[in-house]
C-alpha cells in the first residue's frame, strides 16, 4: 500500500486543483493521500469527490503554521473537525495574517520591481490561503525571476528586505487545538533546516507531551542522518513516523509519492482522528 499523507492543491500554494491533486495521485500508484493545504480546509470537499471517482483512499488534513520561540513551525493536522471553534479561529487568523503580508511585502517590492498586487491575485485560486509561492509565480510570469526556486533564494528569503513576518500560534497551542477538535497533530519537516532554523529535540518533546502524535520522518528535506536520528526520537517519545512528499505540483520538485508512510502507522493515525471520516472509494 502506497500511502503520501502531505500534499497541496490550489487551495492554498499547490499548482493543481483538489481534484487534479486526487487524480494525480492515482496515477502515480498511491493508495492513500493525505491533503494538507496551508492553514485551510477549503479544498476538502472537492477532493472527496474525485479521490472516490479515482479509486484513492482521502485522508483530510491541514498545514497549519505554527512558532515556537519565534522558531517557524509547520504542524500537520489529520482529521479534525473543519468546525471546530478554537481550530478555526486560529486558521482564520493566520490565514487573514498571510493576506495582509502578501500585500505589504508587494507594496515593497513594487518599489523596485514591476510587480503589483493585481499581478498576484491572477496566481491565487478561490479562497485560497495566499502566501510567497503566489509572489513567487507572479514574479516568474512577468519575468523577473527564472522560477519559484530563484524568487525564494532572493526576493522572497526570509533574510530579504523585503521580508515580513506573519502571525503564528504557538505551537503547543495548535497542537491543542488541534486534539480538541478531534484531530492527530504530526510536525513536518521537523529537521528542514534549508528552510531556517530548525526547534530543538526539547522542543519535539515538550510538544510530545502537550499532545503531538507524530513526527515526519521521511521527507526530500532531510538527509539520511536526520531520517535515522527523527526514526530514533520517535520511538523514544511514542510517535508516529509517517513520510510523505510534501507536494506542490510544479511549484516544487517533489513528486507524489517520494516518500511514503507505513500501514500500520497510518492505521494507528486514524484510529486517532476523531473529527474527520476518511473518504474511501
Amino acid at each position: 500500500m502506497a500511502i503520501d499523507l502531505h500534499v497541496h492543491s490550489t487551495a492554498s500554494d499547490g499548482t493543481e486543483p483538489p481534484a487534479g491533486v486526487m487524480r494525480a495521485a492515482a496515477a502515480a500508484g498511491l493508495d492513500v493521500v493525505a491533503l494538507t493545504d496551508h492553514d485551510t480546509t477549503a479544498g476538502w470537499a472537492e477532493a472527496g469527490v474525485a479521490a472516490r471517482e479515482a479509486g484513492v483512499t482521502l485522508v483530510p488534513g491541514a498545514e497549519i503554521s505554527c512558532q515556537v520561540h519565534g522558531i517557524g513551525v509547520h504542524m500537520l493536522s489529520y482529521l479534525h473537525d473543519p468546525a471546530h471553534p478554537a481550530l478555526l479561529a486560529e486558521l482564520s487568523r493566520t490565514r487573514h495574517d498571510r493576506l495582509d503580508r502578501a500585500r505589504r511585502m508587494v507594496r515593497q517590492i513594487g518599489h523596485d520591481y514591476d510587480l503589483s498586487w493585481e499581478h498576484v491575485l491572477e496566481h491565487v485560486g478561490d479562497d485560497a490561503t495566499v502566501g510567497r509561492p503566489h509572489i513567487a509565480d507572479a514574479m516568474v510570469a512577468r519575468g523577473l525571476v527564472a522560477s519559484r526556486d530563484e524568487a525564494f533564494a532572493t526576493v522572497l528569503h526570509n533574510r530579504s528586505r523585503y521580508y515580513r513576518p506573519h502571525h503564528a500560534p504557538d505551537a503547543a497551542v495548535v497542537v491543542r487545538a488541534i486534539r480538541a477538535a478531534g484531530g492527530v497533530a504530526v510536525m513536518a519537516h521537523p529537521r528542514a533546516g534549508r528552510r531556517g532554523r530548525v526547534v530543538a529535540d526539547a522542543v519535539i518533546a515538550d510538544l510530545a507531551a502537550a499532545g503531538m502524535a507524530g513526527l515526519e520522518v521521511d521527507h526530500r528535506d532531510h538527509d539520511a542522518g536526520d531520517r535515522v536520528a527523527l526514526r530514533a526520537m520517535a520511538g523514544e517519545l511514542g510517535l508516529l513516523p509517517t513520510g510523505s512528499s510534501d507536494y506542490h505540483g510544479t511549484g516544487k520538485l517533489n513528486e507524489l509519492g517520494e516518500f511514503t508512510t507505513a500501514p500500520e502507522v497510518l492505521e494507528a493515525l486514524v484510529a486517532l482522528g476523531t473529527g474527520a471520516e476518511v473518504v474511501r472509494p
